[in-house]
């Protein structure tokens, strides 16, 4: 699929807000030491960064699998 080869700001705008709100909310979760939500919070936190990861990773994917 070429959309992530031919819109590069918009993948860039998607990768980095991402990237920032996942960021934040596994710092924001971290210090809800001994709380459940705050694990959570990090949890969702990493499921944003995993997807900025795989925004990243999606032009340079091997079209023949």
């Amino acid at each position: 699929m070429n959309f992530w080869k031919e819109h590069m700001s918009l993948r860039l705008g998607i990768i980095t807000a991402f990237f920032v709100v996942g960021l934040i909310l596994v710092m924001v979760g971290w210090k809800m030491t001994g709380k459940l939500i705050g694990l959570g919070i990090m949890l969702i936190g990493l499921v944003l960064l995993l997807a900025a990861l795989m925004i990243y990773n999606k032009p340079f994917e091997d079209p023949k699998r």
